[in-house]
């Protein structure tokens, strides 16, 4: 069929492809299904960024889109795309503004059921206790940049050497919660100063914090060994390097924008500046980069300490009661260097991760030990009003993805288009009909992020479900939500 007067293919129900043609270095693929194509991608441009992408110096065999697609900087979000060390390069577009916005999620040994009439209790302690909103400080004491540059190389560890958490966090941290390559040297001076009042902040945006209860098993055997039963109650967390993240991105297009006719790069989009991976450039942004990306996790991690507190004192339970822990931390936005198959050969890439999971097989060495006969858990949050989900890593992730699947719903609206349509609507009233708490700043945010702005997460996850990505584990609903 065409879409935007692009010719796409269909090779599975799940999975169509873009030929190669013009300047395209590889075809493009997404995998999506018929009805999400007539739905919604023929009013995106997303589908262009799929072809812009493939014409990237050094891309491996397909840029790929997960079903979650739609418009973003540069790349699509959603978008997926591996490029050689050698010959490859590597582009802030292909990662984002929000370096390593991420998800983790937190079991509790508590059934849901008992504690129902307290859950509003506990959203107004985790709104007080985890700084929301714009600009948002002061979860913890100002640290100084001396400091900062101490959590930019140390990640989750800074966090954990500080009394927010245990050293079997960072086992179910992806990467351990700390890149070793991670420069603060590298990172500019407004980036540092940003950061330093914002660890342990929860930002605006689509980021939040949601309490679920675990509504539906699909698979017992992996279910248990992440710690999931039905009726269980569980909390997400989602956000990631907040106002340092951003300036890294920002500050780097403008050096990677002049990179492009030193190394004669001829690109369809100037969002998709980029420079060799092994160039100057390319080398201080991926330090600066994984610098920013480790700032995440770190934020994660102490908010993950301010749930465990809100829990505690809502709950008056001590931890060992609340049976508080980690099932895992995976990163959305980042580029990261790893080994794959690639054309029946190992090979190092840079793996850039726009919007996209990832995860990898049963097996992988790169997996905590508790998960080799499962693959990695996969999380995938869905809008604050239906539900969201857990899904496990495959091998055919790692034969066609490059170990990678969707990160969420994925957006119909702008932000500006959600604005409008919720005018006039009482979005607070609504959720709590449904049983969901909501704390936030304001209605706009509320509003921005309604539910009816995103797809269906249901629809995304059965695309990677059925063309065996990434396999369903469990469906999680929410009772409670703060946002920013």
């Amino acid at each position: 069929m065409l879409v935007n007067g692009i010719e796409l293919n269909k090779i599975t129900d799940e999975l169509w492809e873009i030929p190669r043609h013009k300047e395209m270095r590889v075809p493009g693929r997404i995998y999506i299904s018929k009805e999400m194509i007539e739905s919604g991608l023929k009013n995106d441009e997303a589908i262009n960024q799929v072809v812009n992408v493939a014409h990237l110096p050094g891309i491996q065999k397909y840029s790929l889109a997960m079903p979650d697609i739609h418009w973003g900087y540069g790349f699509p979000i959603g978008g997926v795309a591996a490029t050689d060390l050698n010959d490859g390069v590597v582009s802030p577009g292909g990662v984002g503004y929000d370096i390593n916005c991420g998800v983790r999620l937190l079991a509790t040994s508590l059934e849901y059921k008992p504690l129902e009439k307290i859950i509003p209790k506990l959203i107004e302690n985790m709104f007080r206790n985890v700084p929301t909103g714009v600009g948002s400080s002061g979860a913890i004491k100002k640290v100084s940049p001396q400091e900062m540059k101490r959590i930019l190389r140390m990640g989750s560890h800074w966090a954990i050497q500080n009394g927010f958490g245990s050293d079997e966090d960072t086992e179910f941290t992806e990467e351990s919660g700390m890149l070793k390559g991670a420069d603060p040297e590298s990172v500019f001076e407004r980036a540092i100063e940003r950061g330093l009042d914002q660890v342990g902040t929860l930002g605006s945006g689509n980021h939040f914090m949601e309490v679920d209860v675990v509504e539906n098993i699909y698979n017992e055997d992996t279910a248990r060994q992440f710690g999931l039963f039905k009726g269980q109650l569980v909390v997400l967390i989602h956000t990631g390097s907040r106002g340092l993240g951003y300036q890294v991105c920002d500050d780097y297009l403008k050096v990677l924008l002049k990179a492009e006719s030193k190394y004669g790069f001829k690109l369809p989009d100037r969002q998709l500046a980029c420079a060799p991976v092994k160039s100057d450039e390319g080398q201080r942004y991926l330090g600066a980069m994984q610098a920013a990306a480790n700032f995440a996790w770190n934020n994660r991690q102490v908010i993950m300490h301010l749930a465990k507190k809100s829990l505690m004192e809502t709950f008056n339970m001590s931890e060992r009661d609340l049976g508080f822990h980690l099932i895992y931390d995976v990163c959305h936005n980042i580029a990261k260097i790893e080994e794959h198959d690639i054309d029946g050969k190992k090979k190092k890439v840079c793996v850039h991760r726009k919007g996209a999971t990832r995860a990898f097989a049963p097996g992988s060495m790169n997996i905590p030990l508790r998960y080799k006969d499962t693959g990695q858990p996969v999380i995938i949050p869905g809008d604050m009003g239906r539900y969201s989900y857990v899904m496990a890593g495959t091998e055919k992730a790692m034969e066609e993805t490059f170990g990678s699947s969707c990160h969420g719903a994925g957006r119909t609206q702008s932000r500006h288009q959600a604005l409008k349509s919720a005018k006039g609507r009482d979005l607070i009233s609504e959720l709590n009909k449904k049983g969901i708490s909501i704390q936030a700043h304001g209605h706009k945010t509320i509003a921005e992020e309604m539910p009816e702005a995103y797809k269906d997460v249901a629809d995304v996850v059965n695309v990677m479900h059925n063309a065996g990505i990434t396999l369903k584990v469990a469906k999680l609903r929410p009772v409670g939500v703060i946002k920013g």
